[in-house]
């Protein structure tokens, strides 16, 4: 798409904007999640119940999204949906100082999953519109970095309440700063609209296109693969391989790796297509032997690998998207896909949560197998993808 230096400009301070109100949120929630897994420990919770709530959390956030992609697509209410959705999802974060069972910890983590949820196909619409103008790749991978510039942030923040109180659960309660301040964002995220998602100059697709349904089931068994961290933070727990202060900071690593490759995979993606989504898969398998099987220096890369493996499903996954569907049917479109990847990545983390009570390296061949799965797919229908 050709466009002026004043659209591109526009677009890029929409994204921004967008970025803004990310970076905040995520400081909040991705703080708390960089805990989540040593905390639940704390209060009782096995290993296998740290897997369910992790991956049914993350399930919830992604599933439920197919509902709330519909519901954009057929009201186009799609600031209403966004401003509501951030307004409430993020108080939940600092009532977990509240409560004392890992129960009443898993309901909460499961209640910011689902305004995440309610938010995500709006927010990534309205983010395709401006992607448009500038390059998908480099726009959401532009959006990518902001959102784990608070990703950095609020596990650092975690980490020196921890170090100060010598205990998890004030943290939770200082991570109400920011989450005052994602919501104050969100006005200036409003104020700054001007691009506004209708339908470009192409004939609206009737019907999602079968391109499209490849793509997720390759989607899908990505994410069956893909470890969430608690897991990962609850094995550094288990096997004392590091202090708990230290797991935050290990968290922050990871994110900025999430924020570094997704600016360098977004432009990839933008120049030689989903093919590098192909590569950056490869590099997050080495995060389950590395981290599960070889010591402390082992522990350190798997965490590195796990925030490139995330970093460049940020900057390509919506990209590739959004250029084979229409605006009309484009919520619709990241409801399904963000259904059918949080379904699959809650059975996969329910499975290694499992596996991992029985058998470190059954964990292990499960998540490779799967990743390799989901590479060899995305390869193939690199040419595909260019076509459409």
């Amino acid at each position: 798409m050709n466009a002026s230096d004043g659209e591109r400009r526009a677009a890029i301070r929409f994204i921004v904007c967008v970025g803004l109100v990310s970076l905040f949120a995520d400081m909040t929630y991705e703080g708390a999640h960089s805990i989540v897994g040593p905390y639940l420990k704390e209060l009782g919770a096995t290993a296998t119940m740290v897997g369910i709530v992790a991956g049914f959390g993350e399930m919830i956030a992604a599933s439920a999204r197919y509902f709330s992609g519909k519901l954009a697509d057929k009201t186009r209410a799609y600031w209403t949906i966004v401003i509501a959705s951030y307004s409430v999802n993020i108080i939940v974060i600092p009532a977990i100082a509240y409560v004392s069972t890992w129960q009443a910890v898993a309901l909460l983590i499961i209640a910011e999953r689902t305004g995440k949820a309610m938010r995500g196909p709006a927010r990534d619409l309205l983010l395709s519109e401006a992607t448009e103008v500038v390059g998908h790749g480099f726009g959401f991978g532009l959006h990518a970095a902001m959102d784990q510039t608070g990703a950095v942030a609020g596990p650092l923040l975690v980490a020196a309440v921890i170090a100060k109180k010598q205990h998890i659960g004030p943290a939770f309660l200082a991570l109400g700063i920011p989450a005052v301040l994602a919501v104050a964002s969100i006005l200036l995220a409003y104020a700054s609209r001007h691009i506004r998602p209708t339908p470009p100059n192409v004939k609206p697709q009737a019907e999602l296109p079968p391109v499209f349904w490849t793509y997720v089931v390759a989607s899908g068994a990505l994410a069956a693969g893909f470890l969430d961290f608690p897991l990962l933070s609850y094995h550094f727990e288990q096997a004392s391989l590091f202090h708990p202060e230290v797991i935050p900071i290990l968290y922050a690593g990871a994110m900025a790796m999430v924020g570094i490759s997704a600016l360098v995979f977004g432009r990839l993606f933008d120049r030689f297509g989903i093919g590098v989504l192909a590569a950056g898969i490869i590099l997050s398998m080495l995060m389950l032997p590395l981290g599960f099987l070889f010591g402390k220096v082992g522990a350190v890369i798997s965490v590195l690998c796990w925030g490139i493996g995330l970093g460049v499903q940020d900057a390509t996954l919506r990209g590739g998207i959004a250029q084979v569907v229409s605006m009309n049917k484009r919520g619709t479109a990241f409801g399904i896909f963000n259904g059918v990847y949080g379904v699959l990545w809650f059975l996969g983390s329910a499975i290694m949560g499992a596996l991992y009570d029985r058998s470190l390296v059954a964990l292990v061949v499960f998540g490779v197998a799967a990743q390799a799965v989901a590479a060899v797919m995305f390869a193939r229908l690199a040419g595909r993808l260019r076509a459409a």
